[in-house]
This record gives C-alpha cells, sequence and structure tokens, in this order.
C-alpha cells in the first residue's frame, strides 16, 4: 500500500494536475519532475499517473507545495500572472507550438490579456474573463507596463531622453513613457501603451539592440519571486487594483 488512501474517489485528482494547481508548473513539466524522482508524496518517490488526495504531503526538491487558495471565496472568473519564459507564444491556437495556452494547461479555458513577445520574459496576466480584456488594454486607460531591458552596448542619457520623448513605431510616435537607467547596458522603462515589439522597435531606432527584456510590473501587479515558468493567482488587492467594481470578479 502507497501513501495516503482516501475513501472519497471524488475528492482525488492526479498528481500532475494537482501540481500544475498549485502554479508550481505545467503538467507536462510536473511528469517531467515526478519521471525524475524529484516529487514525494506522503514520504514516498511519486509514479507517473498516481492520485493525489486532499491532505497529502507532496515535495518537489524537497520543498513542499500547497493548493492555491483565492482569499475571498469563489470567483466568477479565472485572474492568473505568470512568469513567462522566452519561446512561448501568446496565441490561444492551438497549432502554435509553444503557445501559451498548452504551456500553462489550466484546467479552465483562459486567453492572454495582451501580449508579451515569444523572444521576451516575464510577467503577463491571464483570465477567463473575456468581458474585461478590452478595458484593461485601451490605452486611453494609461495602464503602465514596466520593462527592465538590457541592450548591446551602454546606455546613455541622450538615448533615455530620446526614448522618454517618443519613437516613430509602425507609422505612429510612441507616447511620452519613464525611463531610467539601471546598468552600463541595461535600462527601466515604463510604458502605457503596447504597440507589436514597441520596446525592440524603439531601441533600434538610436542604433541599439535589446538582448533582453523582461516585464516586472502591470498596473500595481507585479512579478516579484515569481519564478520563471510558474503562475499564480492574482490577490483580491492586485484585482481590485485592475478592476476595481468587484461584480466583475
Amino acid at each position: 500500500m502507497r501513501g495516503h488512501i482516501n475513501p472519497d474517489p471524488d475528492a482525488s485528482m492526479r498528481l500532475n494536475k494537482f501540481i500544475s494547481d498549485t502554479g508550481h508548473c505545467s503538467r507536462r513539466e510536473a511528469d517531467r519532475l515526478i519521471a525524475s524522482r524529484k516529487v514525494m508524496r506522503n514520504g514516498l518517490v511519486a509514479r507517473i499517473g498516481e492520485e493525489y488526495a486532499d491532505g497529502d504531503e507532496v515535495l518537489i526538491e524537497g520543498q513542499r507545495i500547497r493548493a492555491r487558495t483565492v482569499a475571498s471565496g469563489t470567483r466568477k472568473h479565472v485572474y492568473i500572472a505568470l512568469n513567462k519564459p522566452v519561446g512561448i507564444t501568446c496565441t490561444t491556437e492551438s497549432t502554435v507550438k509553444g503557445n501559451i495556452i498548452d504551456f500553462i494547461d489550466h484546467q479552465q479555458r483562459i486567453f492572454p490579456i495582451g501580449r508579451l513577445d515569444k523572444d521576451s520574459e516575464g510577467l503577463i496576466l491571464l483570465t477567463s474573463n473575456g468581458d474585461i480584456v478590452n478595458e484593461l488594454l485601451r490605452s486611453e486607460n494609461h495602464h503602465e507596463k514596466e520593462y527592465l531591458v538590457g541592450v548591446n552596448k551602454a546606455v546613455t542619457d541622450e538615448f533615455l531622453r530620446g526614448m522618454a520623448r517618443g519613437v516613430l513605431v509602425h507609422g505612429q510616435m510612441t507616447k511620452p513613457c519613464r525611463t531610467q537607467r539601471i546598468a552600463r547596458f541595461g535600462f527601466r522603462i515604463v510604458l502605457t501603451q503596447g504597440l507589436n515589439r514597441q520596446i525592440r522597435l524603439m531601441a533600434d531606432a538610436f542604433g541599439y539592440r535589446v538582448k533582453q527584456l523582461r516585464r516586472v510590473r502591470i498596473v500595481n501587479v507585479k512579478l516579484g519571486a515569481l519564478k520563471l515558468g510558474q503562475w499564480r493567482n492574482l490577490s483580491d488587492a492586485e484585482l481590485h487594483g485592475l478592476l476595481p467594481d468587484r461584480t466583475q470578479w
């Protein structure tokens, strides 16, 4: 007999699904961890395909993981934050290899709010609530998005001032934004619009090539300590900052 046996079969689920639901990783990555003997359930090395039941202790590389909960109880919709790795494409098209929906492998139908290009990493929000996507993306709402950017040559004051004033991209001037040097080859930029590959094209206009781009904040939601490839549910405070009208939750 292995581990914990729960007499109620309806209270159990596949272990890989439980791991995915905690936000630790996708189901496929959970299977990889299990196959690599890095997952323990109730003191025993877990096996592919085994069940998780309420009360089971699950360790991944010695660290206990727990089910995620929503602070104020049941919501009508799902709202999550993902730390997207490079190589994942922000599309719901299942035919696209490495699409973000397959990567997260959520049990509910969700889709990304906006985009983060394939070569970039960092914070992106996803939801099951299609009614609020346009509201959050509307540029006139001035929702801030903050990025850390690494480039191929030293950042100058002239470059930062030029970026902040605005650059001709896709036939239009970008809106004024905030910039700050954070290293010899790195800077911070805060935008209120989201044109396709905007930062890369803005930098290119000044002869700079973006080598690394990470989004670290969307309005009041911060990337924080969320590990690359992991996701979590938004807190009530974060959701209130995005959608003050709680009836939309």
